[in-house]
């Protein structure tokens, strides 16, 4: 955490890096919240209220300059996580919370904790802590509608407040007033930012407010007031959509098919219209623009078995039916089958160089890549099928539950099945002239299962230290994997890409890659194809969604929460336009381009969804136009359709999902 949100961001006082090392914030989060407890993101505590993100708890902590043997008021304990860290720096903290039920469970946790320097109160915070006062530095939780005189009044001489001033709903400044001398004070402007309202007789009202924010956060870049509201905007330059059945669908897509890749995303795994307008665009952009690569988020010996099926190629022996592991919905329902009998109906009428194939970019299916590379090394060498099975042998016990492996790995005994894997995929690679003269899809199919089971090894040991770096080496495989497909089908090569907005949004304008240090396809993509990657998100306001409640969990139809206030999505809604398209491209909508670039929340639902911890689970920070260039929008969406997992009479044994 320390790290990758706070260092990475900035944050560069060493005490407070220590602080914020040593205190234990699963212990000031609620039981169900304990696995988001290090994410930078605030999380909701009883009343109502937020610990904030751990980046803004260090950002005031910093600005406010504190040093050993200060006297510090915390106004808003809250959980008592920013009062913790403070008690590892200074000398004495004194904290002040309106909420008896909180101010009593902080003190108890801090108690727990051994932090025997914080002293909380139950009381109104905008009135300070005259009887403790002055005080070296004061820190407000809460946004204020001014700077309270009294507080100003505690202060030493040389003392900083920090406090965020303006409205009580949208976007503040957070303020550092500092005491020059008993009678002169002076401000300075640290940026925007969103708070919970200051409640008291020197804040606001107890009275709500319509569409006040439920939690803190500290926006990217300073907000610019658009000529018009947002939403009106967006109203007027979105250009709306036809019917997904209408064959004018995909021509409005033809801006982008100057690209070499055409990305398209989704904003969840189980929602039937994104998986339909994927489809509908691809169709276009093969019937009309010559792409010939569909990859999607989904893992190679799978997508192979599809693959075989639309080229009209012959079964593998002892291949069984794909896409059969956790979460199957993503890829066996009818949205997806019914892409699939389109194009294998179109490729049966031409040559089969002028195919278009479907392939799989993932890594997960470490088991289904090792029986595809030992079935044709069996085919061709049967002496080379020996060595890689002794090769793969360190791998067997872990075969069909890979993620244990990654367990078995901290011990560095397990690390040894890293060199055997290399040495397999090093070996199909010598012979690629000798094996691709007796099959060359086959020797494709082959060497990239042995990149993949090379790529999953590392990547299921390095899950398990929780860093960046599972997702990056994952993402990163998914982009050589492309660009293999892309040199495989040689020039005029063109391919789609089906996965997340997480994935082919460009993840260095969201807070994946500035705060946690992650990089996706999409910034892959743009950093090696420029304005050759054309990178198209999808969103929604409510609906439907298929998507289990836990990892390996059944698969549920859930109801889609109204987005957040203040997310991309509530202004896409908003704009009172059902279905539409956005080119965010700065030389097309230069003015919505600039309008939106300021950063506000997006939603991200994969294959589970937590609608009880919907703000902590599935929504992110990001810059819309720098993420796409363009944004596909549906504003109610329903769940996609599963395919029964039962044989049925009367279908042939060669379709791939084995029904």
């Amino acid at each position: 955490m320390a790290t990758a949100q706070l260092v990475r961001r900035g944050v560069s006082d060493p005490r407070v890096l220590g602080a914020m090392r040593q205190v234990p914030r699963e212990s000031f989060v609620r039981p169900d919240m304990t696995e988001f407890a290090y994410e930078d993101s605030p999380l909701p505590i009883a009343e109502g209220q937020t610990i904030s993100q751990p980046y803004i708890v260090a950002l005031m902590i910093e600005a406010a300059k504190i040093k050993p043997g200060d006297r510090v008021l915390d106004v808003g304990t809250g959980s008592g996580y920013a009062a913790a860290v403070l008690s590892r720096i200074t000398g004495k903290v004194f904290s002040i919370e309106r909420h008896k039920a909180l101010a009593d469970a902080a003190r108890t946790t801090l108690a727990q904790l051994g932090y025997d320097n914080v002293e909380v109160r139950h009381g109104d915070g905008t009135l300070g802590w005259p009887d403790a006062s002055p005080f070296d530095a004061i820190l407000v939780a809460a946004g204020g509608p001014e700077v309270p005189e009294v507080l100003r009044k505690q202060l030493k001489v040389g003392g900083r407040l920090i406090i965020p001033i303006g409205k009580m709903a949208g976007v503040q400044e957070l303020v550092r007033v500092v005491r020059d001398a008993h009678d002169h004070f002076h401000e300075e402007d640290l940026g925007p930012v969103t708070f919970v309202p200051l409640i008291g007789a020197k804040g606001w009202s107890e009275a709500p407010v319509d569409g006040a924010p439920s939690f803190e956060r500290v926006w990217p870049k300073k907000a610019r007031a658009p000529r018009q509201p947002l939403p009106d905007l967006i109203r007027q330059t979105a250009e709306p959509l036809p019917d997904l059945d209408d064959r004018a669908f995909g021509s409005l897509f033809d801006r982008f098919t100057k690209s070499r890749v055409v990305l398209l995303g989704e904003a969840t795994h189980g929602t039937s219209e994104f998986y339909r307008a994927r489809a509908k665009i691809t169709q276009h952009l093969i019937e009309h623009h010559g792409f010939n690569i569909v990859a999607v988020e989904a893992d190679w010996p799978d997508a192979a078995a599809i693959d075989r099926y639309v080229r009209h190629k012959s079964v593998h022996v002892g291949s069984g039916p794909a896409f059969r592991r956790f979460p199957m919905w993503m890829w066996r329902n009818v949205e997806v089958a019914n892409f699939v009998d389109w194009l294998r109906a179109r490729n049966a009428a031409l040559h089969p160089d002028q195919h278009a194939g479907f392939f799989g970019l993932d890594i997960y299916n470490m088991n289904g890549s090792i029986h595809a590379v030992l079935n044709y090394l069996d085919r061709f060498d049967a002496e080379a099928a020996h060595v890689a099975r002794q090769r793969y042998g360190c791998l067997t016990p872990w075969q069909r539950d890979p993620a244990t492996y990654g367990r078995a790995a901290l011990s560095t005994g397990y690390a040894k099945c890293e060199k055997p894997v290399l040495l397999a995929l090093g070996e199909l690679l010598a012979k690629q002239l000798e094996y691709e003269s007796q099959d060359r899809d086959g020797f494709l199919d082959a060497v990239q299962n042995a990149r993949l089971i090379a790529s999953a090894e590392r990547y299921y040991r390095a899950m398990y230290y929780g860093s960046a770096e599972s997702w990056n080496l994952r993402d990163t495989h998914m982009f050589e994997t492309l660009t293999h497909l892309l040199d495989w089908r040689g020039r005029g090569a063109k391919a789609v890409v089906w996965a997340h907005n997480s994935h082919i949004g460009n993840a260095a304008a969201t807070d994946m890659g500035e705060a946690r240090g992650e990089i996706n396809i999409g910034q892959l993509c743009r950093e090696q194809f420029g304005l050759d990657a054309a990178l198209i998100g999808f969103g929604t306001d409510r609906g439907t969604v298929a998507a289990a409640s836990d990892w390996d969990g059944p698969m549920e139809i859930k109801r889609v929460r109204p987005a957040h206030a203040d997310s991309y999505e509530r202004l896409c809604g908003d704009s009172g336009v059902p279905r539409f398209l956005l080119d965010l491209r700065e030389r097309a909508k230069p003015e919505l381009r600039e309008a939106l670039s300021t950063g506000r929340l997006e939603r991200a639902i994969g294959v589970i969804y937590r609608p009880e911890t919907e703000l902590a689970s599935h929504y992110f920070d990001a810059r819309l136009p720098e993420q796409f260039d363009g944004y596909v929008w549906f504003e109610e969406t329903r769940a996609i359709t599963p395919l029964p997992t039962e044989p049925q009479a009367g279908v042939p044994d060669t379709y791939p999902f084995g029904l």
